[in-house]
C-alpha cells in the first residue's frame, strides 16, 4: 500500500468521526513510519474536522508510529493509550492533547 493509498483510508475513516463531544481546537501530525512512509496532520478547529496530507508546524503533538498501528487504533483493535505504554506510537507535544485522539478514533 502506498501512502496516498494509506491517507485515503485514514481521511474516510476520521470524516465519520463524531467530534461533537471535543469543545476544544486542536491539531495532530502524524509522521508514518515504514513502507506506507508520510505525514499528515488531523484539526479540528470550530467544530470542524480536516484532515491533509501536509506537515502542520502549528500543532499541538506530534505522533509517531506505523501505519499498521493507526489503522488498528482507528478500527478498535489497539486502545492508543496502551499503544502509547507499549511504546508502539511516540507522542511529542501536549500528551493531555494527544489523548483526544481516543474520541476522534472511537
Amino acid at each position: 500500500m502506498t501512502f496516498s493509498e494509506f491517507f485515503a483510508l485514514v481521511k474516510e475513516k476520521l470524516s465519520q468521526a463524531d467530534v461533537s463531544a471535543i469543545h476544544e481546537d486542536v491539531a495532530f501530525q502524524f509522521d508514518i513510519t515504514g513502507q506506507e512512509a508520510g505525514t499528515f496532520y488531523v484539526e479540528l478547529k470550530g467544530g470542524k474536522l480536516s484532515v491533509e496530507p501536509y506537515d502542520y508546524h502549528d500543532r499541538d503533538a506530534r505522533i509517531t508510529c506505523s501505519a499498521d498501528t493507526l489503522m488498528k487504533i482507528a478500527t478498535g483493535k489497539l486502545d492508543p493509550v496502551a499503544a502509547f505504554t507499549l511504546r508502539k506510537i511516540k507522542v511529542d507535544g501536549k500528551i493531555e492533547k494527544a489523548l483526544l485522539l481516543k474520541q476522534l478514533m472511537k
